[in-house]
């Protein structure tokens, strides 16, 4: 069986040390770093499969960390902040985090959000490595998604896009011209019971932003004001 490897970045050496023993009672591999820096240089010398930050530390904080490692990799990341007010979550999952954890936190919530997270992106990845479909590439006007090898290009540009990003707009794609809602797209994308459905508008507005030439005009990605989302069909 495959040690998942976390990757604990947090600057107060207390709470590092609690989550370490927490993490490695429950069979995981740990790895520590005190701030982004020392969390980049971890990063690029061991596989890692799932990264918790603080987002405020010295020298690199969280969210410039998290921006620097996206420009590579696509592990989960979890947030631990000491602030609970809505912008601040929005602003860490803009960045490119994959959940939040306000402190002060129970070990039990943060392992379940490492557990969900490193499930959801086993899934991902077994997908990179499954069986070519015959109908892996899907287009609508200038926007084209590959399942086989995970690409997304706009008018033949590529688009970088997250896990959860790419799984959400091939949902879209699949189903042109069909209305989906928070919930509905939480729970086909996360394959989980839609409990916080906030994070779906972030991913979208990140969506969004990436494959418009103007996101507040969009030709491909709308919103139905009251109901949900959905990709439109082009002539």
């Amino acid at each position: 069986m495959e040690i998942n490897h976390v990757l604990i970045v947090e600057d107060d050496k207390e709470i590092r040390e609690g989550v370490k023993i927490y993490l490695k009672s429950q069979g995981y591999e740990v790895f520590e770093a005190s701030d982004g820096i020392e969390g980049i240089e971890v990063i690029e010398k061991e596989e890692i499969h799932l990264a918790i930050v603080d987002v405020m530390m010295p020298r690199m904080d969280g969210i410039s960390m998290t921006i620097k490692l996206r420009e590579k990799y696509d592990f989960p990341v979890i947030f631990l902040s000491a602030k609970s007010e809505e912008v601040d979550k929005i602003m860490g999952l803009n960045m490119g985090a994959d959940d939040y954890v306000t402190k002060p936190f129970t070990p039990m919530e943060l392992l379940a959000r490492v557990n969900s997270q490193l499930r959801r992106y086993k899934r991902f990845m077994e997908r990179l490595g499954t069986v070519k479909e015959s109908s892996a590439v899907h287009t609508i006007g200038g926007l084209e998604l590959n399942e086989e090898t995970v690409e997304v290009t706009v008018d033949g540009e590529p688009v970088k896009m997250t896990p959860i990003e790419f799984k959400i707009l091939l949902l879209f794609m699949k189903n042109p011209g069909r209305v989906f809602s928070a919930e509905e797209i939480y729970e086909r994308v996360w394959n989980e019971r839609a409990v916080n459905t906030d994070t779906i508008m972030v991913h979208v507005r990140n969506i969004r932003e990436k494959i418009e030439i103007n996101p507040k005009e969009p030709k491909y990605l709308k919103v139905v004001w009251g109901v949900g989302y959905k990709i439109e069909k082009q002539a």
